[in-house]
């Protein structure tokens, strides 16, 4: 092609990218230039260089064109190293919307990271070449290799790309969730699940899963053609294992499931005669693994173990098949105490969990991806289950059959990298126990929830475990909603990318709008908060914890931190209490500088001790007028305090012999 020639389609393409950054609608021409600086340089560039040629007849400057253009593309590309995304991973998500939140976006970031740095090395070698090309003294060889071998290079490093990028596609982790999976999903060999520690090597298959979802499926029909059909199921297991495949096999059969931790035989019958009856009248069915409870047989419910023992071998073709589960149609109810102590039943769907899932996953996949899972927690409640259960099977992450129990089995943990997914009193009691010791862990990661982690413990967990917890803020009615790593964030919670915060005006509590939640207008929580300007946010107690004392607004959350605060207390909990009049009672944990410090002092000093410590705050008519010092506080398996039995504690009439309680 002739130079001159060349030029002018020089020229042409220069007008046309001084349209594009001029033009448009809605905004003014300033703006648009802004935003469009870099198309603006090129035509800039592209209209002086063409013209220039064309009027003078040289020919230097439309020859360095080329090699002009080859910079600009190695300054914007690699410019993209260095202040991230690259380029590559941008246009990646331009073409798949949801890219950057899924859980391989970090995985694609690095692939493209690759691509970019050998984009920008292609444009150093061709610009080399370019530049040759301009003092060859011949036109010739100019225009063969900047018309056509340079092209002819770019068209092949394209084509070798996208050949390697369908290799690395192929190769991306993929997500099986509980509604969406089949036979297929993972290799038959692919273990899913573990005893006691990863290196025991007593593992279960995913072809394990499938044989005995089959086993329990089949139990389900039986039962149903045998009593009648019955809608709903309550599910108590502690084995995570059995849990897991008898709730997908309730789910594939079209069944309402009743997650519960609390077991009593009197809760049990509430569920069952309260509103938890099937529309055709019959008797709700009650699947657990657990024998006796409060030192009672359990009557009138179905051995989960004994199904799966007794159940007979499903075939090849039975193990295969997964009846489809619709996510929108799934029915799980949760049961939380809320802030009354009572339980509350919160009905949920898959749908809301697996988008919970998937938005974890999309920040801590790798996380998750490169450790074995084990927990604490009870499955039974919605961090359990969203972490525990329903996050590992979408993940193919193995994970510990059974729950741990004693800080010590943590000691056993030595042999593997594990996700520990915990609870801020397991992380208390194991930091407690183990006293100055360090457990000899290998990279952990530890979630936690269903409750605050103190500075206090964020310390110890870090020095005893190797790792500063992420706390995961969240609810029942929510799901998740924050998070914060105190080493990292302080006090101060981040929400998630997909939540929209927000302080109610009238009581200043927060309100919350997310994919979890199905009311459009949103949650408004119990939690009272401070916001910041950048969206993230303070916690400053439950709204419920404001209580009259005498007339005057007291925070038991509020005085709950300042005990904290003494360095003395462990744990404690301040409760409101009324018989003659109105007053607050406090129970408290002494940690080990408290244990020592009030060795062999009568109580009543004690009381005064701590009564004094908080004159310092509060006005004296509102402190607590009882004190109780317990080795620990009653709570949950989620390590939530149970308010009613705290309260209890201070409820026995007083006598003379008790000096520890002051009115």
């Amino acid at each position: 092609m002739p130079v001159k020639v060349f030029s002018l389609f020089i020229v042409f393409i220069g007008l046309l990218y001084l349209l594009l950054a001029t033009g448009g609608a809605g905004e003014s021409l300033s703006a648009r230039l802004k935003k469009n600086l870099r198309l603006l340089t090129s035509a800039s560039l592209m209209l002086f260089a063409g013209i220039f040629c064309i009027a003078t007849g040289r020919t230097l400057f439309i020859k360095l064109y080329p090699v002009l253009m080859n910079l600009i593309f190695l300054f914007t590309f690699g410019s993209t190293l260095f202040l991230p995304p690259n380029i590559c991973f941008r246009f990646a998500c331009l073409a798949q919307k949801n890219l950057s939140r899924s859980h391989i976006a970090r995985r694609v970031e690095k692939y493209c990271f690759k691509v970019t740095l050998i984009w920008c090395v292609f444009f150093v070698l061709n610009g080399a070449v370019a530049f040759y090309t301009v003092f060859s003294k011949s036109d010739k060889i100019w225009s063969i290799y900047n018309g056509g071998i340079s092209y002819a290079l770019m068209g092949v490093l394209f084509s070798v790309e996208f050949l390697v990028r369908m290799v690395v596609n192929s190769k991306m982790p993929k997500l099986s969730y509980i509604t969406k999976f089949n036979a297929k999903s993972w290799p038959l060999s692919k273990i899913m699940c573990y005893e006691r520690k990863w290196s025991d090597k007593k593992y279960f298959t995913w072809g394990d899963f499938l044989a005995a979802s089959a086993k329990m499926r089949a139990f389900i029909a039986e039962h149903d053609s045998k009593f009648g059909v019955c809608e709903k199921w309550i599910l108590h297991c502690e084995d995570y294992w059995y849990f897991l495949c008898t709730f997908v096999a309730l789910l594939q059969c079209k069944k309402e499931v009743l997650l519960t931790a609390n077991i009593s035989p009197k809760f049990i019958t509430e569920l069952k005669l309260c509103g938890a009856t099937s529309s055709d009248g019959s008797k709700i069915n009650f699947l657990t693994d657990q024998t006796e409870v409060e030192g009672k047989k359990i009557e009138d419910s179905l051995f989960i173990p004994k199904i799966f023992e007794e159940a007979a071998e499903p075939t090849e073709a039975e193990k295969l098949t997964t009846p489809e589960i619709i996510s929108d149609e799934t029915k799980v109810v949760l049961y939380t105490s809320g802030s009354t102590g009572h339980p509350k039943a919160v009905l949920q769907r898959m749908t809301e969990f697996e988008a919970d899932n998937a938005f974890i996953l999309s920040k801590w996949y790798e996380e998750f991806a490169s450790r074995k899972l084990c927990a604490v927690n009870s499955q039974h409640h919605i961090y359990g289950f969203l972490f525990t259960i329903s996050l590992p099977f979408a993940a193919g992450v193995p994970f510990r059959r059974k729950r741990i129990e004693f800080p010590e089995e943590f000691e056993l943990m030595d042999d593997e990298s594990y996700m520990i997914i915990a609870v801020p009193a397991f992380l208390k009691r194991t930091c407690a126990e183990l006293g100055e010791k360090s457990l000899s862990l290998k990279n952990p990661w530890i979630f936690t929830s269903g409750g605050a982690v103190s500075p206090e413990l964020a310390v110890e967990t870090e020095r005893v475990f190797g790792f500063c917890p992420l706390e995961v803020y969240g609810s029942t009615e929510t799901s998740g909603i924050a998070y914060r790593q105190q080493k990292k964030n302080g006090l101060v919670w981040t929400p998630f990318d997909n939540a929209k915060i927000w302080l109610d005006k009238d009581d200043g509590c927060l309100t919350i709008i997310s994919p979890y939640i199905k009311d459009p207008a949103g949650f408004k929580t119990g939690d009272l908060a401070e916001m910041h300007e950048d969206g993230t946010f303070l916690l400053k107690g439950r709204a419920d914890s404001i209580v009259k004392i005498e007339e005057k607004r007291i925070s038991v959350t509020e005085v709950e931190n300042r005990l904290l605060q003494s360095g003395l207390v462990l744990d404690c909990s301040v409760v409101p209490m009324a018989d003659r009049r109105q007053y607050l009672a406090a129970a408290i944990v002494l940690n080990g500088e408290g244990k020592a410090k009030f060795a062999g002092t009568e109580k009543y000093l004690i009381n005064r001790y701590f009564h004094d410590y908080l004159l310092q705050f509060f006005e004296n008519v509102v402190l607590p007028k009882k004190w109780r010092y317990l080795e620990k506080l009653p709570t949950d398996v989620q390590g939530k305090k149970h308010k009613p039995e705290i309260q209890a504690l201070f409820a026995v009439p007083e006598d003379s012999a008790e000096k520890g309680d002051s009115n």
